[in-house]
């Protein structure tokens, strides 16, 4: 029998109880509310997909749970695609609205989406949907964009006043088929990975605000000191434990209360660019599959599979590149520049196409964000087009950013007894100097499985000898049309600088 009328509250990427618009309306509606989740068995095979996204997401959903204990309001988690829930749901009561926020996910969930619009419309059901971020939908170009972000971001934080909350109660016994277990690898927390949740996000939020940002500027393209020295919230703003404008806000008054603006205003730089390039993916989400400048979809057509494997193994015989993969693998973090290494490896000196490669990286990737992962990949491989070239040499990326060799090896432990320079280039070792230190190249450790200079340079003779293609040159205008914006009739730029961003909060607080 159906019951009275109840908003939902659908929580996607937006696992938070605070700063939370959709929570926030739903309550003020004064209907009783349902607040849920589902795990999607479709999203949850997705090949983007991985364990320790799902393992992060619950530890969210149960550190939600015990923010609502207190006030004895139930969050329902079910296991089951979200519109065999919905169905499931009319059959016990009316609902009357879903609140969410928009979501910028990969194509599996836009046509999730998609047939969630097409539902409610045949149901007589309202979804409001409210922006994530400084995310824009159905915006093909970028004219005010940044002072769009300034204005989001500089808004109060919408916090749902709980005294209001009308809990929603379901009988539980008539829908348990949405109850099916999940997975115990799901259940069980693992000290490698960061945990997930508000509490843990805001603890990493503040310590790098209040002691760990002064070595941010210095250390953020180290791969083992940027694991301490890096703020490391990212997975915390890919699946919402908090929101951007929380962590834009804390910073500013962080920025007051150290006076350190050197380090923090470079990482608010980073906050632009992050929504930035969701920005780009939510204007044109084809680049999940598709080069962004078609002019190079008649390059790097083929696939060695002995080439990739070895290269998402961690086996390639170039100490950095194997260290990175191995330490992203079992950690899912790693700092960006050696992620575009990573990139650049595979699709340059490997000459491989991006999409050998994206899937694996977005299992790993602990922060696998879509607007920013394709994006970015694509941009490390030069198939944007407007894009500078960018072929990161690993021996020289080691010694300038490893130069004891201290990551190299801890992952790559095959190489713990040589001196530095030879644990980031082992195959310049002499005969005699591989046996003082009883070494075998190709047993040991594998020979490399290219020669980086060489390769390094075939790489950007094809690629900026493409560059000058007709097609291609026709599409940088397309990009740089709705992705940049034009400051003067004359002037095209891609935008985002720290200087552009405190003039325009200056602008705003004036």
């Amino acid at each position: 029998m159906i019951g009275s009328s109840v908003n939902i509250v659908w929580f996607k990427r937006d696992l938070r109880l605070e700063d939370h618009e959709p929570l926030q309306q739903a309550i003020e509606e004064g209907l009783p509310v349902l607040l849920m989740y589902c795990f999607e068995p479709s999203w949850m095979r997705a090949p983007d997909s991985d364990l320790r996204h799902w393992r992060f997401v619950w530890e969210s959903l149960e550190d939600m749970r015990q923010r609502l204990a207190p006030r004895h309001i139930p969050l329902y988690v079910f296991h089951a695609e979200v519109l065999e829930v919905l169905d499931a749901l009319r059959a016990v009561t009316t609902i009357r609205t879903i609140f969410s926020h928009e979501e910028t996910g990969n194509r599996l969930t836009f046509d999730r989406d998609r047939a969630v619009a097409a539902f409610c419309q045949r149901h007589g059901i309202l979804w409001k949907e409210t922006p994530t971020g400084g995310v824009t939908r159905r915006l093909y170009h970028r004219e005010g964009w940044e002072k769009t972000w300034i204005e989001r971001m500089s808004r109060p934080l919408a916090q749902p006043d709980w005294q209001y909350f009308k809990p929603y109660y379901l009988p539980t016994d008539e829908l348990a088929h949405l109850f099916t277990p999940l997975p115990s690898a799901f259940l069980q927390p693992s000290s490698a990975f960061q945990p997930g949740g508000e509490s843990a996000a805001w603890r990493y939020l503040n310590s790098f605000l209040y002691e760990r940002k002064s070595s941010y500027f210095k250390d953020i393209s180290k791969p083992e000191a940027a694991r301490r020295s890096c703020s490391r919230i990212s997975p915390y703003l890919t699946w919402g434990n908090l929101s951007m404008r929380q962590v834009w806000q804390a910073t500013r008054i962080a920025m007051e209360h150290t006076g350190d603006r050197y380090n923090l205003s470079a990482f608010s730089s980073r906050l632009f660019w992050h929504c930035h390039f969701i920005q780009k993916f939510e204007t044109e989400c084809r680049i999940e599959f598709e080069n962004l400048n078609r002019g190079f979809n008649r390059i790097r057509q083929e696939v060695r599979p002995e080439w990739v494997s070895a290269w998402a193994e961690g086996h390639t015989g170039i100490p950095l590149v194997d260290a990175c993969m191995r330490c992203v693998m079992a950690t899912g973090y790693l700092n960006f520049r050696m992620r575009s290494m990573l990139v650049s490896f595979l699709t340059h000196h490997l000459w491989q196409p991006w999409q050998a490669g994206v899937h694996h990286l977005a299992r790993q990737f602990l922060d696998y964000e879509p607007g920013i992962h394709y994006a970015q990949f694509q941009m490390q491989a030069g198939t944007t087009g407007v894009n500078t070239v960018r072929v990161y040499n690993p021996v020289k990326q080691a010694a300038e950013h490893d130069p004891d060799s201290a990551f190299i090896r801890k992952w790559v432990p095959e190489l713990a007894h040589l001196p530095p320079p030879f644990a980031r280039a082992p195959w310049q070792m002499t005969p005699l100097e591989a046996s003082f230190y009883g070494f075998r190249l190709g047993k040991d450790y594998p020979f490399p499985i290219v020669d980086l200079e060489k390769a390094a340079a075939q790489a950007r003779e094809r690629l900026w000898q493409h560059k000058k293609d007709p097609l291609v040159k026709l599409e940088n205008q397309r990009i740089l049309r709705i992705h940049t914006k034009r400051r003067r009739a004359d002037e095209t730029t891609v935008m985002g600088d720290a200087q552009t961003i405190e003039a325009l909060l200056k602008e705003a607080t004036k």
